[in-house]
């Protein structure tokens, strides 16, 4: 989580976890690269003056994100950087897209998107990760970084991403909690109902049509039969991102002394 702060921030609800500065950014580069890790994902927490109803500081390519990955790059040509797309980040209302009468709006999320994938790519993103759940997404970044000449730049599809209450202390953390501003109040109009688990089968096979080069399963621990089944029917590179609800529900039990967090953690 990275932040337009000099010094760095404690994230309440995730122990050990804070919101950096680029400064602080580039020693964890170096500490990865030095690792053996091959690559690292930034989320950006945006200054509340710069959020609006679109997100239009997301398809900024002087914003925070892009100037953190052109650090990163600079001195660790070789470590991955991974971007998350999504609006999320920059909107005044915390929906991952634009909202119209209320309600996000899929194509028009999807115009701000492309954006945004492509300034993240040309600052030297190694991997854009739609994470907004948009229908057709995948299909219309391809097909703007093909057009920009940014072949070579992987799509890592949060494909499977359901509707979960285990996402509250990453919204924290950047700062994108649903407001009351949209009718649907949470993100259940777009995100997955989570009693649904063909919707995940017929989501991942549209991203992969469209171009994902991998696809992502999240939360982790809750579905792992969606993971397998993903996995199963398609074999394409699969990954399942363990959220901040997970983390924060295993440190608060060994804060207790309730659980053996390393133990637990392996």
């Amino acid at each position: 989580f990275i932040h337009d702060q000099p010094g760095d921030l404690d994230v309440e609800s995730m122990p050990n976890v804070q919101r950096v500065s680029i400064n602080t950014l580039l020693g964890l580069a170096e500490q990865a690269q030095s690792l053996g890790i091959p690559a690292i994902a930034l989320f950006p927490s945006a200054e509340e003056s710069l959020k609006d109803e679109k997100g239009s500081e997301a398809v900024n390519p002087k914003n925070l994100v892009c100037r953190a990955v052109q650090a990163v790059k600079e001195r660790f040509p070789d470590l991955g950087v991974i971007c998350d797309v999504a609006l999320d980040p920059y909107t005044s209302h915390g929906q991952d897209g634009v909202l119209i009468e209320g309600y996000v709006a899929n194509d028009e999320t999807i115009e701000m998107l492309v954006q945004q994938a492509k300034v993240q790519a040309q600052a030297g993103c190694d991997v854009v990760a739609p994470s907004d759940m948009m229908d057709g997404r995948v299909g219309a970044i391809r097909k703007i970084l093909d057009n920009a000449g940014l072949i070579d730049t992987q799509i890592m599809s949060y494909a499977a991403k359901y509707n979960s209450a285990f996402y509250g202390p990453f919204r924290d953390a950047v700062g994108s909690a649903p407001s009351k501003v949209s009718r649907s109040g949470g993100k259940g109009t777009y995100q997955m109902n989570p009693a649904n688990s063909d919707e995940a089968i017929r989501e991942v096979s549209m991203d992969i049509e469209e171009g994902a080069d991998s696809v992502i399963v999240k939360p982790g621990l809750p579905y792992l039969d969606i993971l397998q089944r993903v996995k199963d029917t398609f074999g394409v590179p699969t990954y399942v991102y363990q959220v901040s609800g997970e983390y924060a529900m295993l440190h608060a039990a060994a804060e207790k002394g309730w659980l053996d967090l390393d133990a637990v953690m392996m």
